[in-house]
């Protein structure tokens, strides 16, 4: 993905302000203190669960079949859910003009999005170490344990700018813009 793939979403004389893309690689959140633990547990127990169902003589199929399930989900909690979001991470970029926030997403999971700077709801900025962090738009981090975006952040169906760095320039330009949109109206 080069940024020529993002300008092709623009509009006639929409101006590029700042494109960027999210962190990549292994990324732990501030939820996965929470989050861990339990996949460890759910993992642990159906793993348990199923090796104790497999190894009884005269365990009938269906209770043999029954764990599988929760088997392969305790997998993707405790490292699937990991290396999905680094993919996903891997094929998105992010752009913002003057008018919008566009968020693209390509490869299987793909995905595109553009809000326009004035209809944006509340902005939410959550800033790390070394000026990583996250722009969240309309939701905030607590509200976002309800979702599923808590435990694959790079699939959450909010729009947000998930693990950029100098959040915090991109946020003051982010406003600036927003201002500006709202007074040419």
């Amino acid at each position: 993905m080069s940024n020529s793939d993002i300008h092709s979403y623009f509009l006639p004389g929409e101006k590029l302000l700042w494109s960027g893309r999210p962190a990549q690689g292994f990324r732990l959140t501030t939820w996965d203190f929470a989050l861990v633990p339990f996949s460890l547990f759910w993992g642990g127990f159906a793993l348990f669960w199923e090796t104790s169902v497999l190894t009884t003589p005269g365990t009938p199929v269906f209770m043999r079949l029954w764990g599988i399930p929760f088997v392969l989900i305790g997998l993707y909690l405790i490292a699937g859910r990991f290396v999905v979001d680094a993919a996903v991470r891997a094929r998105t970029e992010y752009a913002l003009t003057d008018r919008r926030v566009i968020i693209r997403r390509s490869g299987l999971l793909r995905n595109f999005s553009a809000t326009q700077l004035d209809l944006l709801p509340s902005i939410n900025l959550e800033e790390g170490s070394f000026g990583r962090g996250t722009i969240t738009f309309g939701m905030s981090s607590f509200q976002r344990y309800k979702t599923a975006g808590v435990w694959t952040p790079s699939l959450s169906r909010d729009p947000q700018l998930l693990g950029i760095d100098s959040v915090r320039q991109v946020y003051n330009l982010l406003e600036k813009a927003r201002l500006d949109c709202m007074k040419s109206r």
